[in-house]
């Protein structure tokens, strides 16, 4: 069950034969939506890729009676799920015999929810992973099989994170698939002293308050790129930031000002430190590079960016969002 991109590695490494004598007999995933600015309704990268291997897709609205009483006729041994985007029933949880398996983007108990990604670059974290758990009710909450770590470098994005996490999927399935169906699997149960929860971002996450540390502003630019993207704000323009890099140096100037172009990006004075804007976009035009935007749009040394408040992305309790 999934319906990114994500998961296709770790699907390759199930259908190659690689995690043993485990046959994949069904795949479900969420229903076509319109996508892309056509607003065109295509099938996702999940369906496409089991269609192309003659695997049954399924794409209920949502999982309800029917469609537990239809997988329980399946008589499948267990459930995979990374990324489907329904809740799954207490009922459907303890309807295959070895229980419902879980990918899940981060070192747990570390960044529960739905942004773990974005969390971890945008909170400066060095590593993350892939945790393979076995699924309850709670949100993440269950007990965890195995992880695969992978680093995070000070320029990464969370495109970048998300890609080397995609193929981390594999080899923590080759390892651990064939264990969680051998019987009966030693699992370790979550540290509640380390539980954290991240939400489901939002266009408003994107703010950018210069009067914060500069590290802090570069490490949330990077982390909310792809989506939902930052911005710094000039007057009645909102640009786009794609990319961000920090210096420590004082800049004698007020938090949000452009002191120039150098060969590390546009660089902007900071509450502490100064931000390097690697790549920007304007309304309606690409993602350029510094230099590659400052040619086609004059924005002067001495102007101010405004600063807004920024939303927490992270906290010890649980926040619907």
């Amino acid at each position: 069950m999934g319906s990114d991109p994500i998961a296709l590695p770790g699907l390759e490494a199930v259908v190659s034969g690689r995690c043993g004598e485990i046959e994949l007999v069904a795949v479900y995933t969420q229903p076509d939506r319109p996508r892309g600015r056509g607003k065109k309704v295509v099938p996702n990268e999940i369906k496409t890729w089991a269609l192309e291997r003659d695997l049954p897709v399924y794409q209920p609205e949502k999982m309800g009676k029917a469609e537990r009483l239809e997988i329980e006729a399946m008589a499948v041994d267990s459930i995979l799920v990374m990324a489907y985007g329904h809740i799954l029933s207490q009922k459907l949880i303890d309807t295959p015999r070895l229980g419902i398996w879980n990918l899940h983007t981060s070192l747990l108990p570390k960044y529960r929810g739905a942004s773990p990604i974005q969390c971890a670059v945008a909170s400066g974290d060095q590593e993350t992973g892939v945790s393979l758990m076995k699924l309850v009710r709670e949100m993440d909450a269950g007990p965890v099989l195995d992880v695969e770590k992978v680093g995070i470098g000070e320029s990464d994005t969370a495109l970048d994170v998300e890609s080397r996490l995609a193929d981390a999927c594999a080899p923590l399935l080759v390892r651990g698939l064939p264990i969680a169906h051998g019987g009966e699997p030693e699992l370790q149960e979550q540290d509640p002293a380390g539980v954290s929860f991240v939400r489901k971002l939002g266009k408003g996450d994107g703010e950018l308050d210069f009067r914060a540390p500069a590290k802090v502003l570069a490490r949330r630019i990077n982390g909310l790129f792809p989506w939902p993207s930052t911005r710094a704000n000039w007057g009645e323009v909102s640009i786009k930031i794609g990319l961000a890099g920090y210096q420590n140096e004082r800049a004698e100037a007020d938090p949000g000002t452009v002191l120039g172009l150098e060969d590390e990006g546009l660089k902007v004075a900071c509450g502490d430190g100064v931000v390097f804007l690697k790549k920007l976009q304007r309304p309606g035009g690409k993602m350029l590079t510094a230099a590659e935007f400052l040619r086609g749009y004059d924005l002067p040394v001495g102007s101010v960016f405004e600063s807004r408040e920024m939303t927490e992305l992270v906290t010890a309790e649980h926040v619907k969002g």
